[in-house]
């Protein structure tokens, strides 16, 4: 197990592929209030799994990466958070690895964590409505939709706003499978 306090939350994120993080994270660079951007892009599938079962999480993502090829993903555009602005992403097969996870640790997962995600990378967060607009006025006709494929899962542990890395499992499983 990782060291720091026993209470602090996990986080699961689904990792992107290098090109498509170095951009997203450079748009997030250029847009989000710096006082409270700790983080490079990413895709967060919990926000605050209970520390106490890290070693069961370990063992359940070790076989999803395993099992699962890498799943194909969508970039479909610009998603409105109210008072931010993300870029926003589908993915069924991603989707269905989280509902995996989520089904087995069911009666543990916070009411935010119960829910299904919009998956999303978020670029610009706690501003203005009038500010976030502005911003999806102006990315909109310069982002393109894609297909990408997700490379693997990331868990991370809640530091009061800065994240630990504590390790990553990437997505090994047969694309036939």
């Amino acid at each position: 197990m990782s060291e720091g306090s026993g209470d602090d939350p996990l986080i699961l994120t689904a990792q992107l592929p290098p090109d498509l993080a170095a951009w997203a994270t450079g748009l997030r660079r250029q847009n989000f209030p710096p006082e409270r951007n700790y983080l490079d892009a990413h895709v967060t599938l919990f926000h605050a799994l209970p520390r106490f079962c890290e070693e069961e999480l370990r063992d359940v993502l070790a076989r999803m990466a395993a099992e699962h090829a890498p799943p194909v993903a969508h970039l479909e555009g610009i998603m409105s958070l109210g008072r931010g602005t993300a870029l926003k992403l589908s993915s069924f097969a991603m989707l269905d690895i989280r509902s995996q996870i989520a089904e087995h640790f069911h009666g543990m997962l916070t009411a935010q964590d119960q829910h299904k995600p919009r998956l999303h990378i978020t670029i610009q967060n706690k501003v203005s409505s009038n500010e976030a607009k502005a911003l999806q006025a102006e990315l909109e006709p310069t982002i393109h939709p894609r297909v990408f494929t997700f490379a693997g899962l990331a868990l991370h542990i809640y530091r009061g706003g800065p994240w630990e890395f504590v390790r990553d499992w990437r997505f090994r499983g047969s694309l036939g499978g």
